[in-house]
């Protein structure tokens, strides 16, 4: 349960008037004057401005002392108003400088053993003042641990996100590079339809319309990739290098999925519905994110089986990769914080698709991957369903 700072304020100073009306009574079975109605006064006086510790630690400090002074000038227990000033050295250790901290150790000190001296027992002042000494050294100490551990927990979470940060450019900038590899194969078709179009338009027109319908789909997905294309590209410096290789799609997932079975993961790869022409960057999305999938369980699941399945619906497809869960590191998931999951997720928001990525009810992890396709890319009649 997580409470605020002010509710939390709140609490502790209604613990300090409980403790108080509990030990108050027994001043007197150890030789101090009894708590008469001015005394309980003074110790609930010392009590409230903890109540704000958190808004002004250093103020309700130097307040909560002088109200203390007056109550043991008075002559009465000290012990029973101490946590007070204790928890006013605390918050001051934690939020303000180690100076001005040292400064209200010493006072609080100082009052501890004129409190002391008031109960004129000399004998007992060095008992007293090795007490006071040590227990408020102590709750400096604390209080300063604790600021200590929060300044670094800043740093850590400041150095996470910024870390997170990069990784989502870095990844969103080899995505449209990608991008930039699937317009540039659709202006080669486009190219290509075009010049047949040309060469046979006076003399076979059912081709030439067949190429210039060709051309005509083809450029409105080049344009759509270029759209995405232009949302995620950042100012990085290209290598120069253009790959030989066709850009990956469905049909190679299988090709995959016999790799990582030749590497010493059982791989079961289904398909359901009716394949279908894909546009080539939804294809490349699927892939990546199955390719990424399949590295993760042979990177941390190389006992286990794993399952790949590509659905085909109407209007969207589906892919999910799943593995048993044997031979598992157990801690894996929260170790799951590198790129490859960072790359998933982006993905799948460039395409308009959902994604989940988490371990199974029933044993195992599970990465599940939905994408929207176009109307114009779906046969008609096809109702396929998982």
């Amino acid at each position: 349960m997580r409470l605020s700072p002010f509710t939390a304020d709140v609490l502790l100073t209604l613990g300090q008037v409980a403790l108080l009306a509990l030990i108050g009574r027994e001043a007197t079975n150890i030789g101090w004057p009894a708590l008469d109605v001015r005394g309980y006064a003074l110790a609930v006086l010392v009590s409230l401005p903890t109540l704000v510790r958190s808004r002004a630690p250093l103020a309700v400090c130097l307040v909560t002392y002088s109200i203390w002074f007056v109550y043991v000038a008075a002559g009465y227990w000290p012990v029973a108003t101490s946590f007070g000033p204790m928890l006013s050295l605390y918050t001051v250790a934690v939020q303000c400088p180690p100076r001005t901290t040292g400064y209200c150790a010493g006072l609080i000190t100082a009052i501890w053993i004129f409190g002391g001296m008031v109960s004129h027992d000399n004998a007992s002042i060095p008992s007293v003042a090795a007490q006071a000494i040590c227990i408020n050294a102590l709750v400096w100490r604390m209080g300063y641990l604790a600021r200590r551990s929060a300044e670094l927990a800043r740093k850590t979470r400041a150095e996470q996100q910024e870390k997170a940060r990069r990784a989502v450019v870095e990844e969103r900038g080899r995505i449209a590079r990608e991008l930039h590899d699937v317009v540039a194969h659709h202006m080669s078709v486009i190219s290509v339809q075009a010049g047949l179009a040309k060469f046979v338009f006076d003399t076979d027109a059912s081709t030439a319309r067949s190429a210039l319908g060709t051309i005509s789909g083809t450029s409105a997905e080049a344009l759509e990739e270029m759209r995405r294309m232009l949302r995620v590209l950042r100012a990085q410096e290209d290598d120069g290098e253009v790959p030989d290789a066709p850009m990956p799609g469905l049909a190679r997932i299988e090709e995959m999925a016999d790799r990582v079975r030749a590497g010493g993961v059982p791989v079961e790869f289904r398909v359901t519905g009716t394949p279908r022409p894909i546009a080539p960057g939804v294809e490349l999305c699927a892939y990546r994110v199955v390719q990424e999938a399949l590295t993760n369980v042979l990177k941390h699941a190389r006992h286990a089986s794993a399952t790949v399945e590509l659905r085909y619906h109407r209007d969207h497809i589906e892919v999910s990769v799943a593995d048993d869960g044997e031979g598992v590191i157990p801690d894996r998931v929260g170790r799951g914080g590198g790129h490859g999951l960072i790359g998933m997720r982006e993905r799948a928001k460039l395409y308009g698709g959902t994604i989940s990525i988490g371990p199974r009810s029933t044993g195992g992890f599970a990465v599940r991957l939905t994408l929207p396709t176009s109307a114009r890319a779906a046969p008609p009649g096809d109702d396929a369903t998982a």
